[in-house]
């Protein structure tokens, strides 16, 4: 572990520092609501929990590695699809969910967290392009990428193991 501390910045062992990123999303990771997403599915067989924890895991290390704030891309990749219902369901949203979740996630992340500009426009601008406004900073972009990338192999059943992630929370 104490390689981890004396990597240098953006160096590989530094950026799989994985207490790190779990002192960043402890508070979150904590509290009920979040975990509540347990009880959704997001892709195939996936959570809307573990998909979310990977996004921000996996956004974490991207711009840790780049020198970006990879607190908040971790903190935000986490509250991403924060919409808090069953997207397979019709009846219990309003409007098509690719294009309103984000915005759903958002209020319901206000709601709960206290959030920066820039975790707030990682929940909001995550589905880009499909919802045409363009992220303001490099960590929204990074969590929109690195969501569609999870996304496909979650879709696709490539289920890469993750051996850090311990989804017990």
């Amino acid at each position: 572990m104490e390689d981890f501390q004396k990597s240098k910045p953006g160096s590989k062992a530094d950026c799989m520092n994985y207490t790190d990123y779990e002192s960043i999303i402890s508070e979150l990771v904590k509290n009920q609501v979040i975990l509540s997403m347990k009880q959704f599915t997001q892709h195939s067989n996936i959570t809307c929990l573990e998909h979310s924890i990977r996004v921000s895991y996996c956004s974490y290390r991207v711009c840790k590695y780049f020198g970006l704030d990879y607190q908040s891309a971790a903190r935000g990749g986490l509250l991403h699809d924060f919409f808090l219902y069953d997207w397979h369901v019709k009846n219990q949203r309003k409007g098509l969910h690719g294009f309103t979740h984000p915005r759903v996630a958002l209020e319901n992340a206000i709601e709960h967290f206290d959030l920066n500009d820039t975790e707030k426009d990682i929940i909001e601008k995550h589905m880009w392009p499909l919802t045409i406004r363009l992220p303001k900073t490099k960590e929204s972009l990074v969590v929109s990428l690195v969501d569609k990338y999870c996304s496909l192999l979650e879709i696709a059943k490539i289920q890469r193991k993750l051996r850090f992630l311990d989804l017990t929370y």
